[in-house]
């Protein structure tokens, strides 16, 4: 079985924070370009958000601020991590009724 969708975007997370780290201008602007654009915007906000997050580090990056970049790139991807424990910590059986699902939904 491949990675999931989430496990995808953690790992560009850590080609664009390694390649910010060896200030690898070309790696660090692909890695960071894919991420900005896998980006789903029916998310309005979040994705507006994240676009102009990613943005900022395109333009630290241009501007040779790689630390700057790979902060926030660390910021973010410490976020994707806690949604994917979140994600991983609901029993794959919780989906398995209508009102499992609207249980796990509320809460």
């Amino acid at each position: 079985m491949g990675a999931s969708p989430l496990r995808l975007i953690i790992m560009t997370y850590d080609v664009a924070i390694r390649s910010c780290e060896a200030e690898d201008f070309g790696k660090a602007v692909r890695a960071v370009s894919m991420l900005r654009d896998a980006l789903n915007f029916d998310y309005g906000e979040t994705a507006a958000g994240l676009f102009r997050l990613y943005q900022w580090c395109l333009d630290c990056i241009r501007s040779e601020e790689y630390q700057q970049a790979a902060e926030t790139l660390k910021e973010l991807r410490e976020a994707w991590v806690t949604v994917e424990q979140r994600q991983n910590a609901i029993p794959a059986d919780a989906f398995q009724t209508a009102d499992a699902y609207s249980t796990v939904i509320a809460a």
